[in-house]
């Protein structure tokens, strides 16, 4: 192990499914807090542990470890893992029978979370809360269209993650439901003003801000409140989400390698940018980007130690464990499996 480092604002993403010794130098840089990992660095749980466990050996205090694991389209890890439905099924569910969908948001949160622990991975970036208003890269990633399913099956969801013993993120700030355009490949405008965003979009996440251990933001523009993308926005960061509203949990940027978060200049000065804005940590997701910024990257660097630990997750249950209660065909875990799989199956969705 390394000796005492305080971690920094920025999360990378790293290439393959092993530490090669660029990614080891990067992980190693100053300015790093922690690694998001994706499908590319994933074969199997065996070889996912063991990367994993690695990432936590190097450096102390260890590095976050996250994952987007929402299910449905955005799930990283397969192989070996309960397959989990989109939450739009979710909210489908909840037309018929909404009681059904409570127990199963928590089962879906739970079940995700505590597979994802239970690998030494901290934290899934979950759940979405924007609603499902149009937008093509959201879309059946919501709960739903209404603001009041989407806060009824959310604070399930939340808790189900808080019970496997893992934090809690909700995306995309303040809203990136109810705009078509997509930020990973154009500039996002949402052109209403806070008014009929504070009866709309802006509902799960204020009404479940004291569940929420982070907030992703999203590189959407609301020129009603600021000209900037609200992730470089000290109007919605500062004035509005600490001082109006009084969150207190970690505040992230969304990936800066996005298209809708390129006006802002190069690397360096996008997450200059980010963090001058009040974000406490930064994504920079492709290998690529990483590369660059750390090139680039010579400001003084903010020590973002309380960010990172408060957002360590624990394992509350093995996956020997869990492949015990499989074995044996028996008890409240296989069953919760067994039923994600199931509407899991219900409807084809294509991966991404």
């Amino acid at each position: 192990m390394n000796d005492s480092m305080s971690p920094g604002p920025i999360l990378i993403g790293i290439e393959g499914a092993t530490l090669d010794s660029r990614s080891r130098e990067q992980l190693l840089h100053p300015a790093v807090g922690g690694v998001v990992l994706f499908s590319r660095n994933f074969r199997n749980r065996s070889q996912l542990t063991e990367l994993v466990r690695y990432i936590r050996s190097i450096r102390y205090p260890r590095l976050l470890i996250c994952v987007d694991q929402e299910g449905g389209r955005v799930q990283r890890l397969r192989q070996d893992f309960t397959p989990l439905p989109p939450l739009g099924l979710l909210g489908a569910l909840d037309a018929r029978d909404p009681d059904r969908a409570m127990d199963m948001a928590y089962r879906h949160a739970r079940v995700m979370a505590a597979e994802v622990l239970a690998c030494g991975i901290d934290l899934s970036f979950a759940p979405v809360l924007d609603l499902d208003r149009g937008s093509v890269v959201i879309g059946d990633r919501s709960l739903s269209s209404s603001a009041d399913v989407v806060v009824r099956l959310g604070r399930a969801y939340l808790a189900g993650m808080h019970d496997a013993g893992m934090k809690t993120t909700g995306k995309h700030f303040p809203g990136h439901g109810s705009v078509s355009a997509d930020s990973h490949t154009h500039d996002v405008v949402d052109e209403r003003t806070l008014a009929e965003l504070e009866t709309d979009d802006l509902v799960p996440f204020m009404q479940l801000a004291q569940d929420l251990d982070a907030l992703m933001i999203a590189h959407v523009i609301y020129p009603h409140v600021d000209n900037v993308p609200a992730g470089y926005s000290r109007k919605w960061l500062l004035d509005y989400l600490r001082a109006a509203q009084g969150y207190t949990g970690v505040i992230l940027s969304d990936d800066l390698g996005m298209h809708a978060a390129q006006g802002a200049g190069n690397l360096s000065a996008r997450t200059r940018r980010c963090l001058d804005a009040g974000c406490d940590l930064v994504l920079v997701c492709q290998p690529e980007d990483v590369e660059e910024l750390l090139r680039q990257f010579d400001s003084p660097i903010p020590d973002a130690g309380q960010a990172i630990t408060s957002l360590y997750g624990t394992a509350r249950l093995s996956h020997e464990e869990m492949a015990t209660a499989k074995a044996q065909g028996a008890g409240e875990w296989q069953h919760w499996q067994d039923s994600l799989s199931r509407l899991s199956k219900s409807q084809h969705h294509p991966g991404v």
